[in-house]
């Protein structure tokens, strides 16, 4: 049991390590997140890996749906600006 601890911790950190850092913002918020939501299930490293995954996935869908809706804004007066 005490060796499961350290192999897991090692590929957790390794997955980390191994992410882009456009992809890693989401890992990291999630594997906080699920290092938590784990810890206080006696499951820390495992919560912290599958916080990970989820993360990735979902920061990858927002950025699916950021780039089929572009916002485009040319052109436009805002109510703080004043055309002449």
């Amino acid at each position: 049991m005490r060796l499961a601890y350290p192999a897991t911790a090692s590929l957790a950190l390794s997955l980390l390590a191994a992410s882009v850092p456009a992809q890693a913002k989401g890992c990291i918020k999630g594997a906080i997140v699920g290092g938590v939501a784990g810890h206080l299930a006696h499951h820390g490293v495992l919560g912290a890996i599958g916080g990970c995954v989820v993360g990735h996935h979902m920061a990858n869908e927002h950025a699916k749906q950021n780039r089929a809706a572009p916002q485009s804004q040319t052109g436009t007066v805002g109510s703080d600006q004043v055309s002449h």
